[in-house]
């Protein structure tokens, strides 16, 4: 039987390695089928990665099998192509996470990239990423790591918070005791969503303003997040529904061309009708809010529908002028 190249054998380990990282047991026949190679090949290659470090234990059984363990030091790690770029491409976005690992997500990123060939090293540096709205607001990589636990050991966690309406120096405060179920990264601020079973409702803390007190409380049955997507329902939370939908929405008719509303109509529906005239269908948390968003546009508009968005216009209209003074009067002159 000939011999395999080395670069075979490599090639076969890190297909071996990806196999036992997919699954916790894998029996000896399966991985040699899904290998293409015997099953001695197969027990040879597990030594091989016994030997670099990879705590790989024998599981007994009618299949026999191998299950990859945690071990007590960090073995050298090996990676295909893709997981090498993909590893790359988080660690360049861990950078602006504001988790503070940045400097060891940067040393990280500068360790892979020196040992990947060119052609994905120039992959990697054509990414380009930008913390959209600035960098993220810094938090602690243990308050991260102790929300991460309490959420997997399903404990109450109790917290003091700090919000603009109650600044820290407004007096002595009764933690908050919160069921932890999700962490969530928006806009480059971490989010701790919960249940607060004392206001018997969902909530959202931003993870900043919060400070753990030890030690967490008792343990918890987790309940699903409305909608089943924790994504979904911060979305609705901050749009101020229950839903994932503006509270208000209207619609309107620009007197712009469509190219100039798409680029700056979010989540809005645009159409265009003739040219130069663009149907606009968009949402706001308030009907004074959509009135005003909807002017930023700076063109004529027409309001289709509803009622409630022509009389937050009208509202407008009025504290504009008051607040417009004198000028704001026919006939008078700006100063």
């Amino acid at each position: 039987m000939p011999t395999a190249s080395s670069t075979a054998t490599s090639s076969r380990l890190l297909s071996l390695l990806s196999l036992l990282q997919a699954r916790r047991d894998w029996p000896g026949a399966l991985l040699a089928g899904r290998l293409g190679v015997s099953e001695r090949t197969v027990r040879r290659d597990v030594d091989r990665l016994r030997e670099l470090g990879y705590p790989v234990r024998a599981v007994k059984g009618p299949d026999g099998g191998y299950r990859l363990e945690a071990g007590s030091h960090l073995p050298p790690l090996l990676f295909d192509e893709d997981q090498a770029v993909a590893l790359a491409v988080a660690l360049r976005i861990a950078v602006g996470t504001g988790a503070g690992i940045e400097e060891a997500a940067a040393r990280a990123l500068a360790t892979v990239r020196q040992v990947l060939p060119s052609r994905l090293r120039q992959r990697v540096d054509g990414l380009e990423v930008a913390a959209a709205g600035g960098a993220g607001v810094q938090v602690g990589t243990e308050v991260l790591l102790a929300l991460s636990a309490a959420i997997r050991a399903t404990e109450e966690i109790r917290f003091d918070y700090e919000s603009p309406s109650r600044p820290a120096d407004d007096g002595p405060r009764p933690p908050r005791r919160v069921q932890p179920h999700h962490l969530v990264v928006r806009s480059g601020r971490w989010y701790l969503v919960g249940w607060d079973a004392v206001r018997a409702d969902w909530r959202t803390y931003r993870v900043d303003r919060l400070r753990l007190r030890v030690p967490n409380g008792p343990r918890f049955t987790p309940r699903e997040v409305p909608g089943g997507d924790v994504a979904t329902f911060l979305s609705a939370r901050f749009k101020g529904s229950d839903a994932d939908a503006w509270p208000c929405r209207g619609e309107v008719v620009l007197a712009l061309p469509v190219a100039e509303v798409a680029p700056f109509a979010g989540d809005g529906v645009v159409a265009e009708i003739a040219p130069g005239k663009t149907r606009l269908l968009t949402g706001s948390w308030s009907w004074a809010a959509l009135a005003a968003g909807l002017l930023r546009f700076g063109g004529e508009l027409e309001v289709v529908d509803p009622p409630q968005l022509r009389a937050a216009f009208a509202d407008l209209a009025g504290r504009a002028t008051r607040a417009a003074g004198d000028a704001g009067r026919p006939g008078s002159r700006g100063r």
